[in-house]
């Protein structure tokens, strides 16, 4: 909802808002763990769900390959491994390997389904170094397009999505199939 915005005291001023109360539930962290136990952990229990309810695109052995439910990005992918682990030293050598092969055939799948020009991949450590889940590790694919930012992540810090996650997990999931036969 864009709405004219006004002062405290509610005298009009030259910007428009628009708001995105629905981000709260990230920012006030209501679905991140609140200790290192799996328990309410959401990337434990994801594979414990369906895969669409889950949004999971492709389950491997050691590890899983999970939408993001707050994406930087349409494609937005996380590859989690299925035991709860923070740290990537902590990582079993196939957690680590299958981590390594998800990441790739997540960049061929996207390219195959959303034709995107680049990615960002990453993975956050720690609450200090970026990590929204902290207390379980995840490799961050992040499909990128030539100007694919604009006003709105810069300016109000807001994302405009033109595909719910629903529709991406989809057309994900059959892409995934279609590599993999190919290969």
């Amino acid at each position: 909802m864009v709405e004219e915005a006004s002062t405290f005291a509610g005298d009009p001023d030259s910007y428009a808002r628009l708001w995105t109360p629905h981000r709260m539930v990230y920012i006030d962290g209501e679905s991140k763990p609140t200790s290192d136990s799996p328990e309410g952990c959401p990337f434990c229990l994801a594979p414990q769900r369906e895969d669409a309810d889950a949004l999971i695109v492709h389950r491997g052995t050691t590890c899983y390959v999970v939408l993001n439910l707050f994406p930087y990005n349409p494609g937005h992918l996380l590859i989690c491994p299925y035991r709860h682990v923070a740290d990537l030293t902590d990582m079993t050598t196939s957690e680590l390997h299958e981590t390594t092969d998800l990441t790739a055939t997540s960049m061929r799948v996207l390219r195959a389904a959303k034709n995107p020009q680049g990615f960002n991949l990453g993975m956050n450590q720690g609450t200090s170094g970026g990590a929204g889940v902290a207390a379980h590790a995840h490799q961050h694919v992040v499909p990128r397009w030539d100007a694919d930012s604009n006003f709105l992540p810069i300016i109000a810090r807001t994302k405009a999505l033109p595909e719910l996650l629903g529709r991406t997990r989809e057309t994900l999931a059959a892409a995934w199939r279609e590599v993999d036969d190919a290969r």
